[in-house]
């Protein structure tokens, strides 16, 4: 019984297969700046997060999203990665309803299935966790 996910050896298909992956990196990277900044502390607390999980998030989302697009660690970042966006999508965006159009959890969801994705499709051929066979599958 074949347990391990694979796409079809194609040049195209592993450029595509990154490509996703980094593009969900970057777009984690990019977010995860603006969460750095001091005022950002008091939206958490408007939300109800305690201010002291500021620097934790913000540094998930900036490293995960290195990460992701380098090819290292990409399950473990992906499933980060959901938990954080099921987290938006429930705690924070829920009630704005699913349009994003009014602040609701449309975006969210894409970004879950890509992660999701992630998670059973692994890093890929083109990352470093392809070039460097020692790590383990589940740890890639």
């Amino acid at each position: 019984m074949n347990t391990e996910a694979s796409l079809k050896e194609n040049v195209l298909h592993d450029i595509t297969h990154w490509g996703i992956s980094a593009s969900i990196g970057v777009i984690f990277i990019v977010h995860s700046l603006k969460k750095f900044d001091p005022s950002w502390q008091e939206w958490l607390i408007s939300i109800g997060i305690p201010p002291e999980l500021q620097l934790p998030i913000a540094l998930a989302e900036f490293i995960g999203g290195i990460f992701l697009v380098t090819g290292v660690l990409t399950r473990i970042t992906s499933s980060v990665f959901a938990g954080i966006l099921l987290g938006a999508i429930f705690h924070i965006r829920w009630e704005n309803g699913f349009f994003v159009s009014k602040g609701g959890w449309e975006w969210d969801l894409v970004m879950l299935a890509a992660v999701l994705a992630i998670i059973v499709a692994g890093p890929g051929r083109i990352s470093i966790a392809h070039v460097v066979k020692k790590i383990p599958r589940f740890l890639q």
